[in-house]
């Protein structure tokens, strides 16, 4: 194999990048390339970025233009969102970058690097969609994998980029996803999490009427020992059947994500959420009441334009009433072409960053004793553990249990003879520590 056919990729942004990455990689290994462990190894290097807000955006090109710094003969090539809404102006404006790629293809990433050679520089942002790779890398610890069910968004909430980046929701044919689950377990994974911009939108596009519950029920159909885990449902889109489903079958996790984002009235219509506050509280009641053990995680942005002291009072209220287990906050970042960008520039309803980031403090420190206090309550617990990593030198492992989602919330430290990373056990909650817990192996 010719040296430059290896290329090393590093993966930025959430778990709907890394689904990507795993692709790319996947993709080109496929067409001959290698995978490098280091980037000193390999002659090209991939930057598969994230473009969903400034932070993400700035976090992207700083990485790029710190791999160019460290590695100038090698290959740069500028991968993931970021190249796909700004494709042609950091074509133009970043000579550092060799290719620049979108995401809405990405079987032709092979294309792009094997006319580098001969052009010298190149970019492909292909208008159409194609089917995902069949991944055969994948970047989640053992035993686990996400699963895109979707890809696009169509809510328009107002401060989001995501449809200008990712397009109309475009729902993948439940016989696919399940081919794929099969494929899956068949390497022995035992989690799946189910991923889109809006799960409670699946299906919405297809012709065949599919719906999120139908394409549980179908998912659930398949025999074996395993977990789903379904991340990122708008509140508003939440389908009830979920509750009754996870009653009639434990493979379905009780962990629900759903991003209110605010409590004020005013501020969710602003942001084009039509759901009202006390609406979204009772979904939250709805859930614990069917079901005690449920684990709900949800994201609030603080700053947006027109949000007043009376507003974040509101949801600092809605916040203590809802008890959600995981919590994150975010600050406003205004995003060309959206809506919200307008009223960003009106001097009356702008709000500061350095008021944005205090209140964001404000939520992330109010949640320490929320979050500490609904873990408590799984304290004596037994339940099933999937382990992820052996400590070396001790008798301990890292697991996470159905309350756990992949690197967003906490862990739990295993004590007792190390389980293989990938391997599902049982174990008893013993105490909790910080944001996370302590199990020890029930006996056989």
């Amino acid at each position: 194999m010719s040296e430059r056919k290896t290329f090393y990729l590093e993966n930025l942004g959430c778990a709907k990048n890394q689904v990507d990455g795993e692709a790319i990689i996947s993709r080109l290994v496929d067409q001959g390339w290698r995978e490098a462990e280091s980037p000193e190894d390999a002659s090209c290097i991939i930057v598969n970025t994230c473009g969903f807000i400034e932070a993400a955006k700035k976090e992207s090109l700083d990485t790029a233009l710190a791999f160019r710094r460290v590695y100038p003969d090698k290959r740069l090539i500028i991968a993931g969102c970021l190249s796909e809404r700004y494709g042609n102006e950091l074509f133009e404006a970043l000579p550092e970058a060799d290719g620049i790629f979108g995401n809405r293809d990405l079987n032709r990433i092979g294309d792009l690097l094997d006319s580098i050679p001969r052009q010298g520089r190149g970019i492909l942002l292909p208008e159409e969609y194609g089917r995902q790779p069949v991944r055969g890398r994948i970047l989640s610890p053992p035993g686990s994998v996400y699963i895109k069910a979707a890809e696009g968004c169509d809510n328009r909430c107002t401060y989001c980029s995501i449809p200008l980046i990712r397009g109309p929701v475009r729902s993948r044919p439940i016989g696919e996803i399940t081919a794929e689950i099969r494929e899956f377990l068949a390497r022995e994974t035992v989690e799946f999490n189910l991923l889109a911009q809006d799960m409670g939108d699946y299906g919405r596009d297809l012709t065949d009427g599919g719906n999120l519950a139908s394409l549980i029920r179908k998912i659930l159909e398949i025999p074996g020992d395993f977990r789903i885990r379904l991340l990122y449902i708008h509140p508003e889109h939440f389908p009830r059947e979920l509750i009754s489903i996870c009653i009639a079958d434990e493979r379905l996790m009780p962990y629900f994500d759903l991003p209110f984002q605010h409590a004020s009235a005013h501020i969710l219509k602003a942001m084009g959420r039509s759901g009202l506050p006390a609406e979204n509280l009772g979904l939250v009641r709805e859930i614990r009441s069917a079901l005690p053990s449920a684990v709900i995680r949800s994201t609030f942005l603080v700053g947006f334009p027109g949000e007043t002291e009376e507003d974040f009072e509101d949801l600092l209220e809605f916040q203590e009433k809802a008890e959600f287990e995981w919590l994150g906050a975010f600050s406003y970042s205004p995003e060309d072409d959206t809506p919200a960008m307008a009223l960003h520039r009106k001097r009356s309803l702008k709000v500061t960053r350095k008021t944005a980031a205090a209140r964001k403090r404000t939520v992330e420190e109010r949640q320490i004793a929320v979050t500490e206090r609904r873990l408590d309550r799984f304290v004596g617990m037994e339940t099933g553990l999937l382990v992820e990593e052996i400590v070396q030198g001790e008798d301990l492992s890292l697991a996470r249990s159905f309350i756990q989602a992949p690197e967003v919330d906490g862990l739990i430290v295993l004590h007792g003879t190390a389980i293989p990373p990938g391997r599902m056990c049982r174990a008893k909650i013993i105490r909790r520590n910080g944001f996370d817990l302590e199990a020890v192996l029930m006996k056989a």
